[in-house]
């Protein structure tokens, strides 16, 4: 899943960017307002995380232009503001939630998987078949056999498993489970999908739909 980090604060960016990334997410960061507003336009992502105090703005303006706009990304305000009528007037705004700082990382990471999980019927636990992924503790196994996945290897067993059967492109896999940085023709998507195979070791469980891009088989 990818993520969007809106903060001013570089070692709070820093110090986000990398437990979210060891968390098997995709992080973009935007450290201003005006920033945040075109990568929001530009990419699909699939949670934000969303500071108040911003160069150029506000999130309280950011969120509302966001819901204006019909976008349905998840948004979590993180913020030093704790005085109750900013709580209430961030999810007014359209926040899904509203976290104070300082706040502990696994409070923060166990918020963004609730957020997720409502795509997927409000389990951290996703089951296709003998295939099962545990969301909270980045766990998979296939038949009770454990797989030891890389983080993108995980990312696109998760977004497939999120939509069992249905046919999802390169570039839908390349938008949530990569960042900003990637290179758009880069064959990484087709590696990855590869290197999965050999590791689920199950013929045609993720099958290569000609031109369209990869679909997780359901079980009969």
């Amino acid at each position: 899943m990818r993520l969007l980090v809106v903060e001013d604060e570089e070692d709070l960016v820093d110090a986000l960017r990398v437990g979210l990334v060891r968390a098997g997410y995709a992080v973009d960061v935007a450290f201003d307002a005006p920033t945040a507003h075109e990568k929001l336009e530009v990419n699909s992502y699939d949670l934000v995380l969303l500071d108040l105090n911003l160069p150029g703005g506000d999130g309280f303006q950011l969120c509302r232009t966001a819901r204006a706009g019909g976008s349905g990304v998840r948004i979590i305000m993180v913020t030093a503001r704790d005085r109750l009528d900013d709580r209430v007037r961030g999810l007014d705004e359209g926040a899904d939630d509203y976290l104070v700082k300082p706040f502990a990382f696994p409070e923060l990471l166990a918020r963004v998987r609730a957020l997720l999980r409502r795509d997927t019927g409000g389990t951290s636990v996703l089951e296709v078949g003998e295939l099962r992924l545990d969301t909270a503790r980045m766990e998979v196994s296939l038949g009770g056999r454990s797989l030891a996945l890389t983080p993108k290897e995980y990312g696109v067993l998760h977004y497939l498993m999120t939509r069992p059967g249905h046919v999802v492109s390169s570039e839908e896999l390349l938008e949530h489970v990569w960042d900003e940085h990637t290179d758009p023709f880069t064959h990484t998507v087709r590696v990855t999908v590869g290197n999965l195979r050999r590791k689920l070791q199950t013929e045609g469980l993720i099958e290569t739909v000609i031109s369209r891009g990869y679909r997780l088989k359901e079980p009969a």
